[in-house]
């Protein structure tokens, strides 16, 4: 059996498409429940977060693995299989050990080095054991996950390297002011009581807020979120807790709006935002993209004709910022239409040699049209040009100092991206949280945690490959015990004349000769085994000594049954 992951996140898919395949908790049940009864896996577990979907299993067959996971991963998001297909990732065997303990560690979290992804991974094992779909792989996997990840943050500086994603949302929020100072006065909505929202909320108080107001559909678990708030050790912040149909009312008070829900759809539209900036300015807020830019005077790098030109150049020479040699230009085309496109731009040379001095930064038209080439060579295995996801520069459109401050930590989203056009608010979302990780610097302390990682892919893939011999070992001596009883029980028939000390010589006799022939091969073939490529000596000790593949596997039951025993809860 081998460990398989499958899945998709912030790095792979674009926030839209992980929006949309987001699983509700009923909906992780359903999909581990239908992994294990699925014909080539044992076990599974689902990391599922904001920014990611990961569906672990023990398989036997890494092709069929591949095409169960990825089938059923599509049918419980509603993402249809050939649309969610390009943004996957498989990971197998040591790759998928070193891809979750990357993950524990926090290399792979939007913001590198938050310690949030403990807790998931946490619940994520807590939630495969009580369905009984985590075996011993799994329990192994997840639990020295979380100890490696605890190992990152106590023996390095890797919380350095980024916050949390609320404390990076809030900075986000704060554009560059001080936290504290920025929060220092205000009044907080919190939508949510969740574990993200609960932590939202302790930051905003540390930060400094006057009041916070959190709202929940069960109203309850709100009222005992406001009560931790105001009982606080040293805090000076006021909390109360209103029910769902409070926030439209809250939303024309609140300075800071954060929302982490698990609503599958959204919870404050665009219109609901813009009458709350509406109240509290007294003027409507207007819709930027109904604010009339000039566009920027293009250089003149446009080339030939509209004549065998793949591009609508009327539709999009009016547009700030377009080239026709941008990755925008190109995004989405197919192999044949980027040959076109290239052959096109060819023939322009002569229009692009006028244009180089407007246009210093390109290094030419051969360049250009080899680099079109080169992509249509590449896209021929992909069958499309990835989708650009940051757009060219446009003309900056001036925003008025906001009003209020959103950020929406849920995934879906909880807050209509069309906020981002309302003028007189800042919206920070998972998209654009995404986009500003992206630049953050990183810390030294990342490359000593790569260390670490590798460090601990080695250790757990040597011990997995030592335990997959042990039953074979265990085996081989239970054989030769059998043996031994089996000759001393032959002696005693032939030989009834023998006193009891004698027989007790013989025996111990028999048993330390078995025991010095078996030691050095048992211990040499576990060593063996837990080195890369060891798994064929546990076959090759049983076809030499011809051991019953039945007792083989009555003895890994036997191990697991104990280990499980033994596994904390």
């Amino acid at each position: 059996m081998s460990l398989l992951v499958v899945g998709l996140s912030h790095r792979s898919a674009p926030v839209s498409v992980l929006e949309r395949a987001a699983l509700s908790a009923d909906a992780q049940v359903k999909l581990l429940q239908d992994t294990v009864a699925a014909d080539p896996a044992t076990e599974a577990a689902v990391l599922a977060t904001c920014n990611r979907i990961e569906l672990y299993a023990d398989v036997d067959k890494f092709h069929a693995g591949v095409a169960e996971l990825s089938t059923l991963l599509a049918q419980h998001s509603g993402v249809g299989l050939e649309e969610l297909t390009p943004f996957l990732y498989v990971h197998y065997e040591d790759r998928a050990v070193h891809h979750l303990f990357s993950v524990a560690c926090g290399l792979d979290s939007m913001v590198v080095g938050e310690g949030q992804i403990l807790g998931q991974i946490k619940d994520a094992l807590a939630r495969a054991q009580e369905l009984h779909t985590a075996g011993r792989l799994l329990n192994d996997l997840f639990q020295q996950a979380l100890r490696v990840g605890k190992r990152a943050h106590s023996e390095t500086g890797i919380d350095r390297a980024g916050q949390s994603l609320v404390t990076f949302g809030l900075e986000q929020l704060a554009a560059g002011a001080d936290v504290p100072g920025w929060a220092q006065g205000r009044t907080a909505l919190v939508i949510g009581a969740g574990s993200m929202s609960s932590l939202a909320a302790a930051t905003l108080a540390r930060a400094g807020v006057t009041e916070i107001v959190v709202a929940n559909r069960t109203f309850e678990r709100a009222e005992r979120l406001a009560r931790i708030l105001t009982e606080a050790e040293g805090g000076t912040t006021t909390a109360r807790a209103v029910r769902m149909d409070a926030v439209a009312a809250e939303l024309t008070r609140a300075d800071v709006v954060v929302s982490c829900t698990g609503a599958t759809g959204l919870v404050l539209t665009a219109d609901a935002v813009a009458e709350a900036v509406a109240g509290r300015t007294g003027e409507p807020a207007a819709d930027l993209d109904s604010v009339a830019v000039a566009p920027a005077a293009l250089p003149p790098t446009s080339v030939g004709t509209e004549e065998n030109c793949p591009l609508d150049l009327a539709a999009v020479q009016g547009t700030p910022g377009f080239s026709v040699h941008g990755e925008a230009a190109v995004a989405g085309m197919d192999a044949a239409t980027l040959e076109q496109h290239a052959a096109w731009v060819g023939e322009g040379t002569s229009l692009l040699e006028q244009g180089r001095e407007h246009d210093a930064g390109r290094s030419g038209p051969e360049a250009d049209t080899e680099l079109i080439a080169a992509l249509a060579q590449a896209v021929a295995t992909a069958g499309r040009v990835p989708e650009y996801r940051r757009p060219e520069p446009v003309a900056e459109i001036p925003r008025p100092a906001p009003a209020v401050f959103l950020l929406d930590l849920a995934m879906p989203r909880d807050i209509d991206a069309a906020v981002h056009r309302l003028a007189g608010v800042r919206l920070v979302d998972i998209e654009s949280l995404a986009d500003a990780s992206a630049d953050a610097p990183m810390a030294s302390d990342v490359d000593q945690v790569r260390r670490i990682v590798s460090d601990e892919v080695a250790a757990f893939g040597a011990a997995l490959r030592a335990a997959h011999i042990t039953p074979t070992v265990v085996a081989l001596r239970t054989m030769a015990a059998d043996v031994v009883a089996a000759e001393i029980a032959r002696l005693d028939g032939r030989l009834p004349g023998l006193d009891d000390r004698q027989r007790g010589e013989i025996r111990q006799t028999v048993h330390r000769v078995v025991d010095k022939l078996l030691h050095a091969p048992t211990v040499r073939v576990k060593q063996l085994a837990a080195e890369p490529g060891g798994t064929g000596y546990a076959d090759a000790l049983r076809t030499l000594f011809d051991l019953d593949p039945e007792t083989v596997a009555a003895v890994s039951r036997a191990v697991d049954n104990t280990d499980e025993k033994d596994r904390p809860a």
